[in-house]
C-alpha cells in the first residue's frame, strides 16, 4: 500500500498554526488529485487545502482542531481503486458543504472499499448524541441531552458542551415555557488572533480620537452627474472610498508623521502612501491593502477596491495581499453607525473612521440649510502623534471632502475621472 502523508503547508511568514475550520470530504471518501478536501483557518486568512494526490482519504485531524504548520491531518492511500458508480467529478466545495448537515441519514450503497484504518469515534456519534465523558458530566448533572445544543461535528455534544450545560433549578417557584437552551463554539483562530491584536491595541498605545463632520453635497453631485458615464467607460462604479483614499493621501503627505509606525526607541516614516480598506467578509473583517495609493487615479481606487473585496468576501484574499499597509480607512456608515471611535491597525499609527451619511440643518453664510453630512473620526496613537497634527489631519480630509474639485481634482472633473 501506497501511503501519502498529507501535512499543513505554510500559509505565510511568521504563522505557526491553523485551524481546520471545515472538512469538505468524510473520512473513507475517494478523492481526486487537486480537490479541495478542507477549508483551514489563520490568524490572516480561510484558505482552502486541496489533495495532493488522488486515493481513498483517512482523516486525522477533527474540525475546530488547532495543527501546527507541517503536521500530518490525512493521510490518501494512492494504490486505492475509484469505487465504481463515483462521480467523475467532485462536487463543487458549495455543494459538499451543503450537504454536510444530512450526515445523520443512512449512507448510501457503494462497492466495496479496501481495508482502512477505522474512522475516528467522535465522527460516528449522530446529531445531539453525547461523547462519552459528555454523557456522564450530563448524568452527574441531571440534564437531559435533548436540552443539550451540540458544538462538535455532525451536532454532536462534546464535553465542552455538557460543561457549559445549565442544572436545571429544583423547586424554583417561578417558570417559563420560553427555550432555556444555549450552545458553546470555540472561536476560530482568525477571531481569536484579532481579539488579541485588539487588546494589544488597547494597552500598548496612548490611542486618542478626534472627530469633525463632511458635507457630502459636492460627491454627491459628482457622482450623479457623471457616475453613468464613468460605469461604462471604466465598468467599475464611482463610490465614496475613492474620494476618501485620495482625501487621506493628500492629508498624509500634508502631515507625514501620521503615514509613521513606532517601533520601541524608533519612529519609522514612509515615503509611500499603502491605504488599508476595511470589509466585512465571511471570517469577519479583514483589511486589504492598496499599495501605492498616492499613484492611483480614482477609476483605480475603485478597481483596487472593488477587486480585493470580492476576494475577502470570497475567502480568496491571499495573506500578502493584507499585510502592511500605513494608514486604514474603515467605512461603519455602511451598517448605520452614526459615531463610533475606530482602533488602530497595529503596527499603523492611525485610523480613519467613515459614518452615516444624514441629512441635517447646518448654517452656511448665515442660512439654514438642509445638506448631507457625515461624522468622521480619526483615532491616533498619541506617542509619535501629536494633538496639533492629528486634527491637522482631520481637517485636511474635511476641507478635501468639502471641496473635491480644487483639492481632489485640480479643477478638472472630467480629467480627474478620466471621461
Amino acid at each position: 500500500m501506497s501511503v501519502l502523508e498529507m501535512k499543513v503547508p505554510s500559509p505565510g511568514e511568521s504563522i505557526t498554526e491553523v485551524e481546520i475550520a471545515t472538512w469538505l470530504v468524510k473520512d473513507g471518501d475517494y478523492v481526486e488529485k487537486d480537490q479541495p478536501i478542507a477549508e483551514v483557518d489563520s490568524d490572516k486568512a480561510t484558505l482552502e487545502l486541496p489533495a495532493e494526490e488522488s486515493g481513498i482519504i483517512t482523516l486525522k485531524a477533527e474540525e475546530g482542531e488547532v495543527v501546527l504548520v507541517g503536521q500530518v491531518v490525512c493521510l490518501i492511500d494512492r494504490d486505492a481503486a475509484k469505487p465504481e458508480g463515483a462521480a467523475a467529478a467532485p462536487a463543487p466545495a458549495a455543494e459538499v458543504k451543503k450537504e454536510e448537515p444530512k450526515a445523520a441519514e443512512a449512507p448510501k450503497q457503494e462497492a466495496p472499499k479496501p481495508a482502512q484504518p477505522a474512522p475516528a469515534p467522535a465522527a460516528s456519534y449522530a446529531s445531539g448524541t453525547p461523547s462519552p465523558a459528555a454523557k456522564k458530566i450530563l448524568d452527574e448533572k441531571g440534564v437531559d441531552a435533548s436540552h443539550v445544543s451540540g458544538s462538535g461535528r455532525d451536532g454532536r455534544i462534546t464535553k465542552s458542551d455538557a460543561e457549559a450545560a445549565s442544572v436545571p433549578a429544583m423547586g424554583s417557584v417561578s417558570s417559563t415555557s420560553g427555550s432555556r437552551g444555549q450552545s458553546t463554539s470555540k472561536l476560530s483562530v482568525l477571531r481569536r488572533k484579532l481579539a488579541a491584536r485588539l487588546v494589544s491595541v488597547k494597552n500598548e498605545t496612548a490611542m486618542l480620537t478626534t472627530f469633525n463632520e463632511v458635507d457630502m453635497s459636492e460627491i454627491f453631485r459628482i457622482r450623479k452627474q457623471y457616475k453613468e458615464e464613468f460605469a461604462a467607460k471604466h465598468g467599475v462604479g464611482l463610490g465614496f472610498m475613492s474620494f476618501f483614499t485620495k482625501a487621506v493621501v493628500r492629508a498624509l503627505q500634508m502631515y507625514p508623521d501620521v503615514n509613521a509606525s513606532i517601533d520601541g526607541d524608533y519612529k519609522i516614516n514612509y515615503d509611500f502612501c499603502d491605504i488599508s480598506i476595511a470589509v466585512s467578509g465571511p471570517k469577519g473583517l479583514m483589511v486589504p491593502v492598496l499599495r501605492n495609493a498616492e499613484n492611483m487615479s480614482f477609476r483605480g481606487i475603485e478597481a483596487n477596491i472593488k477587486s480585493l473585496a470580492e476576494k475577502a468576501r470570497e475567502g480568496k484574499i491571499t495573506v500578502d495581499e493584507m499585510t502592511g499597509g500605513t494608514y486604514t480607512i474603515t467605512n461603519g456608515g455602511t451598517f448605520g453607525s452614526m459615531l463610533s471611535t475606530p482602533i488602530i491597525n497595529p503596527p499603523q499609527s492611525g485610523i480613519l473612521g467613515m459614518h452615516n451619511i444624514i441629512q441635517r440643518p447646518v448654517a452656511i453664510d448665515g442660512q439654514v440649510v438642509i445638506r448631507p453630512m457625515m461624522y468622521v473620526a480619526m483615532s491616533y496613537d498619541h506617542r509619535i502623534i501629536d494633538g496639533k497634527e492629528s486634527v491637522g489631519f482631520l481637517v485636511a480630509v474635511k476641507e478635501a471632502i468639502d471641496n473635491p474639485v480644487e483639492f481632489l481634482m485640480n479643477g478638472d472633473e472630467r480629467k480627474a475621472l478620466e471621461l
